[in-house]
């Protein structure tokens, strides 16, 4: 059995400034799959085009938390 003390561990992370840059390409990336799910809504592209054009758009813009993002099948 698991012993559960009820104390929370400390985290420790260093702050970090995000460059102008990546802060763009966060936009543009955020912008662009709104133009792509709008597009798909309106029957404009196939499911098929838009997991293709989401994953080039994630190596394109970079954006931050692509590792995390689930897969595109």
């Amino acid at each position: 059995m698991a012993n559960i003390t009820g104390t929370i561990p400390e985290i420790n992370y260093e702050k970090k400034p995000v460059p102008q840059e990546q802060l763009q390409r966060e936009v543009d990336y955020v912008r662009a799959q709104r133009i792509l799910s709008f597009m798909l809504q309106n029957g404009l592209i196939s499911l098929s085009e838009f997991n293709k054009i989401t994953s080039l758009n994630r190596k394109s813009f970079s954006p931050a938390l692509a590792q995390i993002m689930p897969e595109i099948r």
